[in-house]
């Protein structure tokens, strides 16, 4: 009982410091989503807009590997299977929209966001849900 409750304790050590590196790294993402929304930017915007975005994926990089080296093996297996999952369903999502656009039904740069975005969603979800149910 002792060794359960001392992995829990664990587990919820290793949420809370996700959960505060990722704070900023998330509002680093809507402030690049906010500067790459403009429908005509200026050559500053766009130059702004690269460099937060270069910033964000740098950002999520570090914040995942700070994750995947606070993790026990068992951690980091339920993540791993868990982007392999994610990748599989964006894979699937990104194969859909390309036929679709394809027979002209939607365009694909209109979905290909919110398909990456479901795939991260999927990933967190996944990974949260196994680590609560499995423990």
């Amino acid at each position: 009982m002792a060794k359960k409750v001392e992995q829990d304790q664990a587990t919820r050590a290793a949420r809370r410091a996700v959960l505060i590196d990722g704070i900023p790294v998330s509002a680093l993402g809507v402030i690049a989503l906010a500067l790459g929304s403009s429908p005509d930017p200026s050559r500053a915007q766009k130059v702004w807009w690269i460099a937060t975005t270069t910033v964000f994926t740098l950002a999520i990089a570090w914040v995942l590997l700070r994750a995947f080296r606070r993790g026990d093996e068992y951690l980091r297996r339920i993540q791993l299977e868990s982007m392999a999952i994610a990748f599989a369903a964006v894979l699937v999502g990104l194969q859909v929209a390309t036929l679709l656009d394809a027979a002209g039904v939607i365009q694909l740069h209109q979905l290909a966001q919110a398909i990456l975005l479901g795939g991260v969603a999927i990933w967190m979800t996944i990974a949260d849900l196994r680590t609560r149910l499995n423990r």
